[in-house]
């Protein structure tokens, strides 16, 4: 297979960008919550507080507070990879408005 690189592409100013949605802030001014239909809910009792859903997380939903792990429901959208990635399964779904 004959490989050739194509020609660098440099941006130098703003005009040079393609145009796109971008956001003005970080994702803490972008509450999502509204958006969810599952929240997460954690057992504190099977929970070993490793952080493993905090580093999985896509937004800023979990947060670890006093060495406890815990779930700011203004950010969080409900995607689930909190629950699929906890190693004690201590996170469950619970539906909305309960």
């Amino acid at each position: 297979m004959n490989f050739k690189p194509g020609k660098k592409v440099v941006l130098e100013k703003l005009a040079d960008y393609p145009l796109m949605p971008a956001s003005l802030a970080d994702m803490t001014h972008n509450f999502t919550g509204s958006w969810r239909n599952m929240r997460p809910v954690i057992d504190y009792d099977k929970c070993i507080n490793c952080g493993t859903c905090w580093k999985f997380c896509p937004e800023p939903a979990i947060y670890i507070e006093d060495n406890k792990v815990n779930v700011n429901y203004y950010f969080c959208k409900g995607c689930g990879i909190c629950v699929s990635e906890c190693p004690k399964k201590c996170i469950t779904f619970e539906e909305e408005g309960k």
